[in-house]
């Protein structure tokens, strides 16, 4: 199948609700044979598509996913490596490059086809057709938390156990003796009937003409040497020495910055532009306007009004040159719209229900609440939230002779080409992108609106051209988690047990499971009605999680202290139906010591969320005094089937406790007259390093499925420090962030919780 459109080829029907029509699929046989040239440099041997071995015996593992400080480039290693039996000393790995036989199935089949399992036999036409859809769609995508559980258990284990086999087969047949007297160890082949013991490297290339399983036997958990286990990860050593290479280090000859605007009412468009001053500014080359862009890349679709850059020979100047812009803009008719407006809209959507949609309905609860004596209720909202990267969005680019070359830090490799292809209006085989070290991502380095921009600008300038992004622009200029409202209420027996839950709220997102719950109230009805807005959305660290978490969560404590009952208590009496939950929340209550007395002043707070196939539960304890507050301890569990980096899922989930910690006490992103009002840090702000509480993380290696690490961190830790609010003032937190309420006084003082 020749390369399709991403439109053409959904227009087919090949993919289908949730199913897959394989009748375009192909055999992919071994597609390291046409690789080869392209991937393996002097002295290599590209063996498996994402395995290659040179002379001196070092494995390189080819990671197709971005590195954004979660160490996926070793994680994914260590599962090559285990499964190839390998010498971890010599094992290395590297980025794919964004190039259409490295687009990334094995994401598309986990989301696609979650846990199904088919005959061996056609395994291979599966997998091969899932590689023609992944391709068709630029799928290369880093997010989700999908990077262990779908590349690394579906692709790279794949990958190093199809290895070790073609290896020991090579050797077999080399040595003429059978396939089952061939050992391997720490990547060496041995045969110890006829004491033979030789390198992987001296059977790579005989290897390399044999075509790979797609179903070799893999490793039992009991059989792991490398994954499990504690390695240094390949990109410390050159963050913390300086060499390490981000977009923002990119320096080619001759070339010129730029930095740039656009309308600070979102769907507004440039209507005039005076430059004048802005061009006698010294070190100002020219002044371009650029035309509205989208792009309809699978995950990353948007549309943005025109925009103007400045292009000068050095950043201040250029970002001087912009200052002195005049630019006039049509707001499209959203100059009015703001924050309250926003959530009044929200409240009024809710309370008419029109055209509700169901998320789960087990039971009857309108019934119940029909006949309840006693029903507890609340509405918790949540405002928009930026990404607020530490490395600003950049780009370098390069565009002559028909082609255009890219550095960037990004989080789809394969839709940034085409996106800039699209946009050039040139093929993308004509585009090459260098993917770098990203300072941070979290969803926002999925969208490639900044690369488009980059490569524009560059085309205009005829000279390479490195745009920056002042902070400002990337604050307000954002694809911002959504603000939300999320309406309860719960129905109580006599004995305090919930008999119904019921719950409401706006807009629909992903993941489509977020609103549910685990706990085992025989009558709920969760649903959400449409309410959109003119602000652009988009993913956001664990995404509808991050606020379904906290509405949950809370909610669920606010059950339990109604119905007079230690809320800790209350949930584990919940999930009777769940034992996987149970011993997260039990482990949880265990190491936080939950029974332990507290001083006046402190609180303690609870919550459990399940989330990227992995759970978590987490216990803030807090210290308020005169109204001031510290985090003084958060105690995390997770339970992701198994911790193949163990000290790699701890700096996770100490990342992901932060990144929600900051979001909890201070994110809101606000708009008046249709524009955000934030611009940096000083009024859009981040817990520093002198207010991080201490952090204490447990694993549980349950045996069950792996799930992600990167994101289900975050959405417990608003509602465990809300939580432990109450436990220490008695005022409910109901909206976020925390810093918006008076905790010296009570409830009615602040005029913002219940």
């Amino acid at each position: 199948m020749n390369k399709w459109t991403r439109r053409a080829f959904l227009s087919t029907g090949v993919i289908a609700g949730t199913g897959l029509v394989v009748g375009i699929s192909i055999r992919p046989g071994n597609r390291a044979q046409g690789l080869n040239e392209l991937m393996a440099g002097e002295n290599e041997t590209l063996v498996h598509a994402y395995i290659k071995i040179d002379a001196d015996n070092v494995v390189t593992a080819i990671i197709p996913h971005s590195e954004m400080g979660q160490g996926i480039h070793t994680s994914l290693a260590q599962m090559v490596a285990d499964e190839l039996d390998a010498d971890w000393d010599l094992v290395r790995a590297e980025e794919a490059p964004a190039l259409d036989e490295y687009a990334n199935y094995a994401v598309g089949k986990g989301f696609l086809m979650p846990g199904a399992k088919f005959p061996d036999i056609i395994v291979p036409s599966i997998d091969g057709a899932l590689m023609q859809i992944a391709d068709v769609l630029n799928l290369q995508i880093t997010g989700g938390s999908g990077s262990i559980r779908f590349t690394g258990e579906l692709g790279s284990r794949i990958a190093g156990a199809a290895t070790r086999q073609l290896l020991v087969q090579a050797a077999a047949e080399a040595w003429q003796v059978p396939v089952g007297e061939i050992e391997t160890v720490k990547s060496h082949l041995i045969h110890r009937a006829s004491s033979r013991n030789e390198p992987y490297a001296a059977f790579a290339a005989a290897a390399a003409t044999m075509t790979p399983s797609y179903t070799p036997k893999l490793k039992r958990q009991d059989q792991f040497k490398i994954m499990g286990q504690h390695v240094q990860r390949f990109d410390i050593p050159s963050k913390v020495d300086g060499t390490a290479q981000f977009a923002l280090d990119v320096r080619l000859p001759d070339m010129l910055y730029a930095t740039i605007t656009r309308s600070p009412v979102f769907g507004g468009t440039l209507v005039s532009t005076k430059d004048e001053a802005a061009r006698a500014i010294s070190g100002v080359v020219d002044v371009i306007e650029l035309p509205p862009i989208e792009s309809d890349d699978m995950v990353g679709g948007f549309s943005a009004g025109g925009s103007v850059a400045v292009l000068a020979d050095g950043y201040w100047p250029a970002i001087q040159g912009l200052k002195a812009l005049e630019i006039e803009w049509d707001s499209a008719g959203n100059e009015s719209v703001s924050s309250d407006k926003i959530f009044a809209q929200f409240d009024a959507d809710i309370s008419a229900a029109q055209e509700r949609k169901t998320d789960s309905s087990i039971g009857d609860a309108d019934s119940v609440f029909d006949s309840a004596a006693n029903i507890i209720s609340a509405d918790y909202r949540v405002p928009y939230l930026a990404h607020t990267c530490m490395e600003p969005l950049n780009a370098t680019a390069e565009v002559k002779d028909g082609r255009c070359e890219i550095w960037i830090g990004c989080q789809n490799p394969l839709g940034f080409r085409q996106a800039v292809a699209d946009a050039l209006k040139i093929d993308a085989e004509k585009v090459t992108l260098h993917n770098q070290f990203m300072g941070g991502g979290f969803g926002r380095k999925a969208r490639p609106d900044y690369a488009i921009q980059a490569a524009l600008v560059a085309q205009h300038a005829g000279r390479p051209v490195q745009l920056i992004w002042s902070r400002e622009e990337d604050i307000r200029q954002d694809f911002y988690r959504p603000a939300v409202q999320s309406r309860f209420r719960a129905a109580l027996d006599n004995d305090g047990n919930p008999i119904a839950w019921e719950n409401t709220y706006v807009d629909k997102h992903e993941p489509i499971e977020a609103p549910l719950i685990p706990y085992a109230i025989p009558s709920q009805n969760i649903g959400y009605v449409a309410s959109p807005t003119h602000v652009p959305f988009g993913a956001w660290r664990s995404v509808d999680h991050s606020q379904h978490g906290f509405f949950t969560e809370s909610f669920i404590d606010e059950v339990a202290v109604a119905a007079g009952k230690d809320p800790y208590a209350y949930r584990a009496s919940l999930l009777s139906n769940h034992p996987r939950h149970l011993a997260v929340l039990e482990r949880v209550a265990t190491e936080a010591q939950w029974d332990r007395p507290l001083a006046e002043g402190r609180g303690r707070g609870i919550s459990l969320q399940e989330s990227f196939g992995t759970l978590v539960a987490q216990v803030v304890e807090v210290t308020i005094v005169d109204g001031d507050m510290s985090v003084d301890r958060v105690v995390a569990v997770i339970d992701a089937g198994f911790a193949i980096s163990p000290d790699g899922i701890t700096a996770q989930v100490e990342s992901a406790i932060i990144y929600g910690l900051t979001a909890a006490l201070y994110g809101e992103i606000t708009i008046e007259n249709g524009a955000v009002m934030q611009s940096n840090f000083h009024d859009y702000e981040a817990v520093r390093m002198d207010k991080a509480p201490t952090i204490e993380t447990h694993i549980i290696n349950s045996g069950h499925a792996m799930g992600g690490a990167g994101e289900p961190g975050t959405p417990g830790i608003a509602p465990a420090l809300a939580n432990a609010v109450f436990d220490a003032t008695g005022i409910r937190v109901r909206n976020l962030p925390l810093n918006q309420f008076n905790l010296r006084f009570g409830v009615e003082d602040t005029g913002l919780a219940g």
